[in-house]
């Protein structure tokens, strides 16, 4: 199982540490890279997990976080996203009661904790992968490539494609199953502690155990399951050190494998293989409905109808993803509506990148199968199945993912192009000194890329204004520029990026929506009308768009269309207080009380329905629901004056009566 001293790795330009100051130094280089996004705000994605999501809330039953989805919603509707995350959901809660409410910071904190775990705990990984599994007297794990190991963990803990995992706060689901991933390998691994060679003796317990920490990876986020794919080829390859290649020819020759194959690796892998069996199973009767819907906005590439046109794309999309690993200068935090255009014709210049990619890994895959160095055959071999296996899951070739590109599911896969760079370095360095100068230049760009990276993710307005000159085409970039700028009351500016979002994607409804709000506030009702009618007509369930509509309509003593809007908008949300208050405004007493019945706490709801009273004479029931509209909302407008006319009026009543 262990192998001898690699030898390349004296040539790495690092000192040799002691394991813990190894696993020190990477853990600080983690915290470097990251510590200033320890205080940002809840952004992106962050609002409908964490800030909207009711499972978080001690109100809400625990029980719930094991029948809902990532984001809140029951896992049997069929908007549920399907992405079943309990774990995750489970620590954003304990943050939740730890900081007594939504408070960032804890949340950040665990984060960049996280990261920095894994990170050190990267160079036992490594230190397995590239030297073998060796263990001293007392059972720790011996580490026969300090510096090559220590090398490819600063690379990881410092790799700014992973910004988006740690100063995101949705990312946690990435951070927690890397975590458990690895446990899992490590795991797996203490099953070989007897130093067996590569026979039949194993531990089955610690096999099990191995499982059930994969299981945990798959209840953080799906990706964990891939767990199993890396332990069955560090079993095949270093365990019972079996040749691919010549497994490969003999299959090839049909000639019978198994006198390279062991009793005891074929009892592991069919463990692992039912163990995974059953998770799978597990997570498909759990999905409940099926698979999620996703629409041609999330990955236009998986609805083009020629097959040769989807397959270009998806690998014009692996490309990108190896840019990102190699480049990883240019980060979005969207990469969907039109970011990345379609590959529509074989005479696309960008069809030499995929020709580009394609060489490279044949290149890795015959000096991994084929060189006669078997150290290096056993390196590039798991640092192709790190790479590549932990990608599979979001590769769409076993189903349609809902991106197009997310440097999120690129937190794992990392780890396998972390090795294979300090290996090709180790290489180098031995042959052009110059290399090493460039090492430390290369970590120092890393951990000023993730510096300037993570204080982008401090707040929504530098994250979406971040991603402009990223990607300029990108209508959901233009959207949430417009959106933030909205938010912060600057109307005039957000009606420019509104416009730029909708004449980038013209049927993207949400624009649309919020673009006809703005006008409407300006008075610019016909084109709001306009808006707002396209909207519906592009998307006829789409409540919002209804009631803004009819809103609109009223303001243009449309009543009847007003009306029929307002319907429209209750017909595809039966729970909408809003929308019964506006069509209690244009129908009075009736829409006001079902309005209170949903949402009893509506101050604006009690203070028009006094009014209401006010005016047919029911004095009594009008000083009731002004006072109940004070006292929900004392600053409410109108109603204090509204309600002293009235109890000048009582008092002249009570003046008057004998």
């Amino acid at each position: 199982m262990a192998l001898a001293e690699v030898y390349w790795d004296h040539q790495i330009p690092l000192p040799k540490l002691a394991a813990v100051q190894a696993k020190v130094t990477v853990a600080l280089v983690a915290l470097l890279c990251f510590i200033n996004s320890y205080d940002g705000e809840f952004v992106f994605d962050d609002s409908e997990a964490i800030v909207n999501n009711k499972d978080l809330k001690p109100t809400t039953p625990l029980n719930n976080i094991w029948s809902n989805d990532f984001w809140g919603s029951n896992l049997s509707s069929n908007s549920s996203h399907k992405s079943y995350r309990p774990l995750t959901v489970l620590t954003f809660r304990l943050n939740y009661l730890l900081a007594g409410g939504l408070h960032p910071v804890g949340f950040h904190v665990l984060n960049i904790i996280l990261h920095a775990v894994i990170s050190a705990l990267m160079i036992d990984v490594f230190a397995i992968l590239i030297g073998g599994l060796a263990y001293d007297e007392k059972g720790r794990i011996l580490n026969h490539a300090p510096k090559t190991s220590l090398l490819a963990a600063l690379f990881f803990a410092a790799h700014p494609v992973h910004t988006e995992s740690v100063a995101g706060i949705v990312g946690r689901a990435d951070l927690l199953c890397a975590l458990f991933f690895q446990l899992s390998f490590l795991t797996y691994c203490k099953a070989f502690n007897r130093g067996t060679d590569g026979n039949d003796r194993f531990s089955v317990h610690w096999v099990m155990v191995s499982l059930l920490l994969c299981a945990a990876a798959m209840l953080c986020k799906e990706q964990g399951i891939t767990v199993l794919g890396i332990n069955a080829a560090f079993d095949v390859l270093l365990i019972c050190n079996v040749n691919v290649y010549e497994l490969s020819q003999r299959l090839l020759l049909r000639k019978n494998p198994l006198d390279l194959l062991r009793r005891g690796l074929l009892t592991r892998l069919t463990l692992m293989g039912l163990g995974g069996l059953s998770m799978l199973y597990a997570r498909w009767r759990i999905m409940g409905t099926g698979p999620p819907a996703f629409t041609e906005v999330d990955n236009p590439a998986s609805f083009a109808e020629n097959i040769f046109l989807r397959i270009v794309n998806y690998n014009y999309y692996y490309c990108l993803n190896a840019w990102l690993l190699l480049c990883p200068w240019w980060l979005c935090f969207d990469w969907s509506m039109g970011c990345v255009p379609l590959i529509k014709s074989a005479t696309d210049w960008r069809m030499v990148w995929l020709l580009l990619i394609w060489c490279v890994l044949i290149g890795l895959i015959s000096q991994a199968l084929c060189s006669q160095d078997s150290q290096r055959r056993r390196t590039l071999t798991l640092g192709l199945v790190l790479l590549v296996v932990p990608f599979l899951p979001a590769s769409n070739i076993f189903f349609r993912v809902g991106f197009v590109i997310a440097e999120r599911v690129l937190y794992l896969s990392s780890a396998g192009y972390c090795l294979l760079l300090a290996y090709s370095l180790g290489h180098c360095c031995c042959r052009w000194k110059l290399l090493c100068v460039l090492v430390l230049a290369l970590l120092c760009v890393y951990v000023a890329r993730c510096a300037l990276r993570s204080y982008q993710w401090r707040s929504e307005r530098s994250l979406f204004t971040s991603a402009l000159s990223v990607c300029p085409l990108n209508a959901k970039v233009h959207y949430n520029v417009g959106k933030n700028l909205a938010d912060r009351g600057n109307s005039t500016a957000a009606i420019q990026y509104y416009r730029e979002a909708v004449r980038l994607h013209p049927t993207y409804v949400h624009a649309m929506n919020n673009l006809g709000n703005i006008l409407k506030e300006r008075n610019e009702l016909v084109e709001a009308e306009q808006l707002l009618s396209k909207a519906v007509a592009i998307q006829p369930d789409f409540a919002a768009a209804w009631m803004n509509l009819g809103i609109v309509q009223n303001s243009l003593q449309k009543f009847e269309e007003a009306e029929q809007s307002y319907w429209n908008a209750i017909r595809f949300r039966k729970k909408y207080p809003d929308c019964y208050y506006n069509l209690g405004r244009l129908e009075s007493e009736a829409f006001f009380l079902h309005a209170l019945r949903i949402n009893p706490n509506a101050a604006s709801c009690h203070g028009n329905l006094a009014v209401l009273y006010h005016r047919w004479g029911k004095l009594e029931l009008a000083e009731k629901h002004y006072e109940l509209s004070l006292k929900l909302d004392p600053e409410a407008p109108g109603t204090r004056d509204n309600y002293n006319m009235l109890r000048r009026k009582l008092d002249q009543l009570k003046r008057s009566t004998p």
